[in-house]
């Protein structure tokens, strides 16, 4: 009976690999191993459950028809699915499921068998999924390691791809990214078992997700060091995807990903119009999902804007959360440089600080870009960084700012306007003369920025947003009840319309 199986199944890969490219043959059709035939039953025995899927999702129809052109209409086939690989007491233990997807040729028997299949409960289901899912320590000291093609892997020195310098003491919280801070520092805590599982963290260049999920990863380490913390970029991903189909190791590939205990998969959107890898991915995210391991994604949108994802992926990336990052505010721009400032025992001027925080108001990595040119021009050169050394820094690096209606800018005009330095308009005095000067800065600061009312204030000698407020409104009902203080708004207006 052995013989009349491996017979059969041996007419079968002759269909099979007349009708599928060389490649996909060897990787999927060669690790098969006949098992029995009875009764018109072809029983072929698959190394995994994620094997067994493959094959059904793609090659069930090149599979019908190699078995009707041998065993014609009443012919059937059933997987036997390895899901313990034994040892040398025992065998491998395995689960029998028959193919359960639409014949190429059907017949009524057909139809009926696949109906059947169809039926199988969902217990024996889950049974076989449960069992088969992850790899088993012993059985992963024989896999390659995609990070490392030379190498086998030792489950407990597998590297996790960190940067050990990212972590939640160095990422600064602001409104522009307090809520995934929070809910990365959830996940950290209690990766697996709370409700941000997948946690899709986006948001535009330089904001900071890369910091963000890494922080997660370190923390995970550094809490609980059993755990496989796995970060990886899509595009990385990618090449190891293909580098497995080119030399044989797709099994290697995906039993490598069933291993982690935590995967953080950064730049998602590069997995678009990928089709193969993307169904590569699918299966490690629902195997992983399903066993409570956390996943932690980045991407430059949110999920809706992923064109040329596939649906059932986009679905599954919002069972979780997913969190924005925002351009930080002034002071979260300010509290990066002062954080930045300690960590490498730099010293910058107060008003270098602000200008600083002022002007490069993008994203965090063009800010600390800045940090670094200044630091490297004043070691350089031997000089200290002052507001000089930062203007022609930034004129290097971004648009030039003098030429912006910013508050440095409104502050100077208005100073001149009327007279006074502008050290003084940030003062605490109470001179009329001041006040004034101040409180129309206030109101043209609050019309041509985009500076809230809070930083505005802050930025006139540490003032809160009710003083804004206050002079917003003086301002606004002088204009309507005194000509000639409309006049000098109306001057001063001509001003900032020409920049």
């Amino acid at each position: 009976m052995l013989k009349d199986c491996r017979t059969v199944w041996a007419n079968c890969l002759r269909v099979i690999k007349a009708n599928i490219g060389e490649q996909s043959y060897r990787t999927w059709f060669e690790p098969i191993i006949p098992v029995q035939l009875h009764n018109n039953v072809l029983i072929i025995q698959v190394p995994s459950q994620f094997f067994y899927e493959w094959l059904e999702e793609h090659y069930v129809d090149v599979l019908k028809k190699s078995i009707y052109q041998e065993l014609g209409h009443e012919g059937r086939l059933e997987y036997s699915i390895v899901v313990d690989q034994g040892n040398g007491a025992s065998k491998p233990r395995t689960v029998n499921i028959p193919t359960a997807r639409k014949a190429a040729y059907p017949t009524p028997l057909q139809q009926d068998n696949a109906m059947a299949a169809s039926a199988m409960t969902a217990s024996a289901r889950n049974v076989a999924a449960a069992a088969a899912a992850p790899v088993s320590p012993d059985k992963a000291a024989t896999l390659r390691n995609p990070f490392e093609a030379s190498k086998a892997i030792d489950r407990n020195y597998l590297k996790s791809q960190l940067n050990h310098t990212y972590s939640f003491e160095n990422y600064i919280e602001g409104d522009c990214n307090r809520l995934a801070r929070s809910a990365g520092m959830a996940v950290a805590n209690k990766p697996g078992t709370t409700s941000f599982n997948p946690l899709m963290i986006y948001g535009g260049v330089g904001l900071g997700k890369t910091h963000l999920v890494q922080a997660i990863g370190n923390h995970i380490k550094a809490t609980t060091p059993d755990k496989f913390v796995l970060y990886v970029s899509a595009e990385k991903f990618t090449n190891q995807f293909i580098e497995s189909l080119r030399s044989n190791a797709v099994q290697d590939f995906a039993n490598f990903y069933l291993l982690v205990d935590i995967l953080i998969l950064d730049d998602v959107q590069f997995l678009s119009g990928k089709d193969k890898t993307q169904e590569m991915f699918f299966h490690i995210f629902n195997h992983l999902h399903q066993a409570g391991r956390q996943i932690v994604m980045t991407s430059d949108r949110p999920p809706r804007d992923l064109n040329g994802l596939e649906d059932r992926l986009l679905s599954r990336f919002k069972w979780g959360l997913t969190a924005d990052l925002q351009s930080p505010d002034f002071e979260t721009r300010m509290a990066i440089i002062q954080n930045k400032m300690q960590q490498d025992g730099i010293d910058i001027p107060p008003q270098v600080v602000e200008y600083l925080a002022h002007s490069v108001n993008t994203n965090v990595r063009e800010l600390e870009g800045v940090l670094i040119s200044l630091v490297a021009q004043s070691s350089l050169n031997r000089r200290e960084i002052d507001l000089e050394m930062a203007k022609q820094a930034l004129r290097h690096i971004i648009e030039e700012v003098e030429a912006e209606v910013n508050l440095d800018f409104i502050q100077k005009t208005v100073a001149e306007y009327f007279s006074i330095p502008v050290d003084l308009m940030k003062a605490k005095t109470r001179k009329k003369e001041v006040v004034t000067a101040r409180q129309v800065a206030m109101y043209f600061a609050k019309e041509h920025t985009s500076h809230s009312l809070k930083s505005i204030g802050h930025n006139f000698g540490g003032r809160d947003h009710s003083t804004v407020i206050h002079s917003v409104q003086t301002v606004s009902d002088l204009i309507d009840s005194d000509k000639v203080f409309k006049g000098t708004i109306q001057e001063l207006r001509k001003k900032f319309a020409g920049k």
